[in-house]
């Protein structure tokens, strides 16, 4: 969810010059709580956060007018009321929102097929190649903006320019339902008043490195010499922030889309103190990692933990593993040794697994011997179980207990698109 509400959006004319933006950032506006509108408009113009209604649950989405008090995705519900109290919680409907990804992502599909989708509600365009058949990177973004409001109801907003962060930038500045394009030759003029912190990347521990050493815009990165920003950002991405203040973007738009990684989180309705619930918590967490891993003939190389205490503060861990694996058994042993490892002086609110460094099977080398070979094959009896009788028909033992767990997904996969 973007963290604007819509106010000082920047949108384009209808002559505007569209030389050289040939790469479109198409953005929904506040697509989950759009969708709640379409399906039920007595909620127009009102302020909808999405969640569930315990106060302890975390906001998947919100509606423009309850950003305009403050309200952000990730947020506790009970913050986000406090903030805005006339809100209308809604539960979220992902089957809903997954159905209406797929007919946008379809429209998308039509003009190009150069698609790289980021997310349920947003994705990438090369219409270079599309530009003898529909016109000129302009009239491809108004021709896209009507079709996703005729077929499916619901706004978006585009960003045209000649590499994917300016695109970005520009659907960004132009939300809610708006187009901003920014010609090639325009590129420096549209970066260099932004704020560092509109950077692809720039986070906000990397904007207060920069900001403390008088960089605030782009401008100031232009002035600063590359060793000023490395010193700042460390090596890698002050080469990064430096390249990308110059416009400088080589990424090209794949239709490939590559998982970097496989998580599960859990919010707890109440702070968490007993290290064996919260054991028995990161292995289930785990399996269900390493059941979406098989499922896709995924192997991880490292395992992630994420802890987040009842002050808010959140740590996290991650090792490699020897060898890559797909085997809960082995991904919980790892997760439950990283969390032995963290100093909690404070109850838990939120426990997270994560598989990373993601390869697929065929690129696994084969071993001489596998240490979980007896696992492999309980594991492979689970998924089969599940398949025929569904999820929670078998499980550990030691997940039989009253968790008093509960979760929201908050960023589901985009639909992949069926092959024609």
């Amino acid at each position: 969810m973007g963290r604007g509400d819509g106010r000082n959006r920047l949108v384009s004319l209808d002559d505007a010059d569209d030389t050289g933006a040939d790469i479109l950032h198409v953005d929904m506006d506040a697509f989950y709580a759009a969708v709640e509108v379409l399906d039920d408009p007595t909620l127009a113009g009102k302020p909808i956060i999405i969640g569930a209604p315990e106060s302890r649950s975390v906001v998947s989405s919100a509606s423009y007018e309850a950003r305009a008090f403050g309200v952000r995705a990730a947020m506790p519900v009970g913050q986000a009321l406090r903030l805005c109290p006339q809100a209308i919680v809604v539960p979220p409907h992902f089957d809903r929102y997954l159905a209406l990804s797929r007919e946008v992502m379809r429209v998308f599909h039509d003009i190009t097929p150069l698609v790289e989708p980021l997310s349920i509600d947003e994705a990438f365009l090369d219409v270079r190649g599309a530009r003898r058949l529909w016109g000129s990177p302009g009239t491809i973004a108004r021709m896209l903006r009507v079709r996703v409001r005729d077929e499916t109801g619901l706004t978006c907003s585009i960003g045209a320019a000649a590499t994917k962060h300016v695109a970005k930038m520009a659907s960004t500045l132009s939300k809610p339902d708006g187009l901003l394009i920014v010609a090639e030759a325009d590129t420096a003029a549209f970066l260099a008043p932004r704020s560092v912190r509109a950077l692809w990347g720039v986070g906000p521990k990397a904007a207060e490195a920069l900001e403390s050493r008088g960089i605030h815009t782009v401008s100031d990165v232009l002035d600063a010499p590359q060793a000023v920003l490395e010193r700042a950002l460390g090596a890698a991405m002050g080469e990064r922030v430096w390249n990308l203040a110059r416009g400088r973007d080589a990424r090209e738009v794949t239709t490939t889309r590559v998982e970097k990684s496989v998580g599960h989180e859990e919010t707890f309705h109440t702070d968490i103190s007993d290290p064996a619930v919260l054991r028995s918590e990161l292995r289930r967490l785990a399996d269900r990692v390493a059941a979406r891993l098989r499922a896709a003939s995924w192997e991880a190389g490292a395992v992630a933990i994420k802890i987040r205490f009842a002050d808010f503060s959140t740590v996290s861990r991650s090792r490699s593993l020897a060898d890559p694996s797909s085997v809960g058994q082995r991904i919980g042993d790892v997760a439950l040794e990283l969390f032995d490892a963290i100093d909690r002086r404070l109850p838990v609110r939120l426990v997270g697994v994560r598989a990373e460094k993601l390869r697929t099977l065929t690129e696994s080398a084969p071993a001489l011997w596998d240490d979980d070979g007896e696992w492999r094959r309980v594991e492979s009896a689970l998924d089969t179980a599940v398949a025929r009788f569904g999820r929670g028909a078998v499980t550990r033992a030691t997940l039989i207990s009253e968790r008093g767990g509960g979760t929201l997904p908050s960023n589901p996969r985009p639909p992949r698109e069926s092959p024609s």
